[in-house]
């Protein structure tokens, strides 16, 4: 008996046991296989799938839902992987299709390359901002930083939740509280006694992810990413918003280069909620 065409195979939900096989797609993409962050993501949030006949994966993505359970007040999209051998066969299309489908009317957000977008544009995606890669081995100098800053504790996480909700416009404690666990550090700027930002350096393959990246300020910002540095002798990476001008502006006399620009993409709602003059860099691209 034959095997169905690729283009008709169903899509299923992934659970940690596919991170192998996720970790396989996305290197025969040319990515890393950043099994790390795959391992986050699925616990965090939803994967989606194809299977391959022949074996692995023919096409992947996740979606990390924020806000209230039964009624998410957003659905970030990342990870969308399509293998080299089926690309340009419209399995992609048809994956994201389903996956806004089942959405239904909750507000969706996903950053895109310039690969992708083209497709997200004709599913209805909108481009509403942009954010700059910066990567690099973070230079110290300059004048020394009024901002303080520490590791977190324990007795910090309600704060942060407070700080991170009113921030990013949206409940997200399912993923918040797992980065003592996911993250190398975890930092927080305080002043007056209370939580002003704070901040994660997360390892991927030879680099360390600074995100989320959450400060009252540019300033704080800044204490934030060099406190991080600090503590690791691996280069930095980090997506920083492009209204930022400052801080990006900071961090490339500091060492980290420019990279590559995603679009940030929303469908269904015009903007992303919160306040993105104190939302500086994601946890991931690939979780909004």
């Amino acid at each position: 008996m034959s095997n169905p065409p690729i283009a008709s195979l169903p899509v299923r939900s992934l659970t940690l046991r596919d991170l192998s096989a996720c970790a396989d797609l996305s290197e025969d993409r040319g990515w890393p296989r950043e099994e790390h962050k795959w391992g986050l993501l699925l616990a965090a949030g939803t994967g989606y799938g194809i299977d391959d006949p022949a074996g692995g994966l023919v096409a992947v993505c996740v979606v990390t839902t924020y806000g209230p359970g039964e009624r998410p007040d957003l659905a970030a999209i990342g990870m969308v992987l399509v293998a080299e051998r089926h690309a340009r066969r419209g399995i992609g299309r048809r994956l994201m299709r389903h996956v806004v489908a089942e959405q239904g009317t909750t507000p969706l957000t996903l950053h895109a390359t310039p690969y992708g977008q083209p497709l997200y544009e004709e599913l209805g995606f909108k481009t509403t901002g942009r954010a700059e890669m910066v990567l690099g081995h973070f230079i110290p100098g300059g004048s020394a930083s009024e901002v303080a800053t520490r590791p977190a504790t324990a007795e910090d996480l309600p704060a942060i939740l407070r700080l991170d909700e009113e921030v990013f416009g949206s409940d997200r404690t399912h993923m918040i509280t797992r980065l003592p666990a996911f993250a190398d550090q975890l930092r927080v700027a305080e002043a007056d006694g209370l939580i002003t930002g704070y901040a994660a350096a997360w390892p991927n393959m030879a680099t360390h992810v600074v995100g989320p990246l959450i400060a009252r300020d540019t300033e704080t910002a800044k204490a934030l990413i060099a406190s991080l540095a600090a503590g690791t002798d691996r280069p930095l990476r980090t997506d920083i918003d492009v209204r930022h001008e400052e801080l990006l502006a900071w961090a490339k006399r500091h060492g980290l280069a420019p990279t590559a620009f995603n679009a940030v993409m929303t469908h269904g709602i015009p903007e992303l909620p919160g306040d993105w003059s104190r939302r500086f860099a994601p946890l991931t691209v690939a979780a909004g």
